[in-house]
């Protein structure tokens, strides 16, 4: 085989072709949802998966109120942050927090699983988490996803 012949072709912005997915969380597990949720909005699913570009799909998630902890997470675990003035640690659990805001859950798993740079910040964009079923991206025409058959 003439080893000329072929070339790597690699995406850019122009040629991506992005588009709206929407999972349900319901009676999901936490962890596995979120990294296949990351893996989607990175693009790793697509045969034209190219690492420097945003080339990953919208996904909106509905009812991520009804996500599952496995064990005792809901009580055990702790979500850590700072108001930025001395002694301003603040530690939620994740019964508190899926009671008090339960989209952020969902948020700051996938947010993890992202880059930490310029790239991963725009791909955490293209994620929109909704705490019941119903959401405002009808005109998109998000297409129902089952993350099941993505490994």
């Amino acid at each position: 085989m003439d080893t000329l012949s072929y070339k790597t072709v690699s995406a850019n912005r122009a040629t991506v072709n992005k588009e709206w997915v929407i999972v349900d969380a319901q009676n999901e597990i936490v962890g596995r949802l979120c990294a296949k949720i990351a893996m989607v909005l990175r693009g790793k699913h697509k045969p034209s998966y190219t690492p420097h570009v945003d080339c990953g799909d919208n996904v909106v998630v509905i009812n991520a109120d009804k996500i599952r902890f496995t064990g005792n997470k809901r009580a055990k675990k702790e979500y850590v942050r700072h108001t930025g003035y001395p002694g301003g640690q603040r530690v939620t659990t994740a019964a508190q927090l899926l009671q008090k805001k339960p989209i952020s859950i969902v948020e700051i798993a996938v947010k993890g699983m992202l880059p930490k740079n310029k790239l991963g910040a725009a791909l955490f964009r293209n994620l929109h988490v909704y705490a019941g079923s119903e959401h405002p991206h009808d005109p998109q025409q998000p297409k129902a996803i089952n993350l099941n058959i993505i490994k």
